[in-house]
C-alpha cells in the first residue's frame, strides 16, 4: 500500500491537496501553530477517495510552511467534537503572499497570512476501514455535511 505525499507551491498545487483532504475528519487539538519556525501543522483522518475500494480512512499530515499570522474562527480546543475539512483555498494577497483559509463543517475556518504557497502533505501510515462514503447535499449549500437539515 502507497502513501500519499503531495507538496503544493502554487494554487492550482494546493486545489490538489484540497480534494486529497477533502472530508478529513480532525479535532481543534490537531491544529498547532509554531510561530518561531513560522509553521502550521495538522494531523486529521482523512477520507481515501481512490475509486474502486471500500471505504476507509488514512491518518495524514500537512504542514504549511512561512506562516506570519493565525486567525480562527468557530473553533475551541475544549471542544471535543470532531470536524470535518471541507476545503483549502488560498487568496493572493501581494503576490506570492496571500491567505490559506481551511474551511470546516458548521462555519469553522482557520486563516492563515502566508509569504508564500510551500504545503505539504503525506500518508503516516495507518488505514481503517470506513463506516460510510462522505456525501455532500449539493441540493442544500446551508446544510454543513454530517449535519442535519
Amino acid at each position: 500500500m502507497e502513501l500519499l505525499r503531495l507538496a503544493a507551491l502554487d494554487a492550482e498545487d494546493l486545489t490538489v491537496i484540497s480534494a486529497h483532504l477533502q472530508d478529513a475528519i480532525l479535532r481543534p487539538e490537531d491544529l498547532t501553530y509554531l510561530a518561531g519556525e513560522q509553521r502550521f501543522l495538522m494531523v486529521a483522518r482523512r477520507f481515501d477517495w481512490t475509486p474502486d475500494v471500500p471505504p476507509r480512512r488514512r491518518l495524514a499530515g500537512l504542514h504549511i510552511e512561512r506562516v506570519l499570522t493565525v486567525k480562527t474562527r468557530g473553533l475551541s480546543q475544549d471542544d471535543a467534537m470532531p470536524m470535518s475539512l471541507l476545503a483549502l483555498t488560498f487568496t493572493p494577497t501581494d503576490t506570492p503572499s496571500g491567505l490559506i483559509d481551511l474551511v470546516f463543517s458548521g462555519g469553522a475556518a482557520v486563516r492563515l497570512e502566508v509569504e508564500c504557497i510551500e504545503v505539504r502533505m503525506k500518508d503516516l501510515g495507518p488505514v481503517w476501514e470506513a463506516a460510510t462514503r462522505p456525501g455532500h447535499d449539493v441540493d442544500r449549500p446551508d446544510v454543513a455535511p454530517g449535519t442535519a437539515a
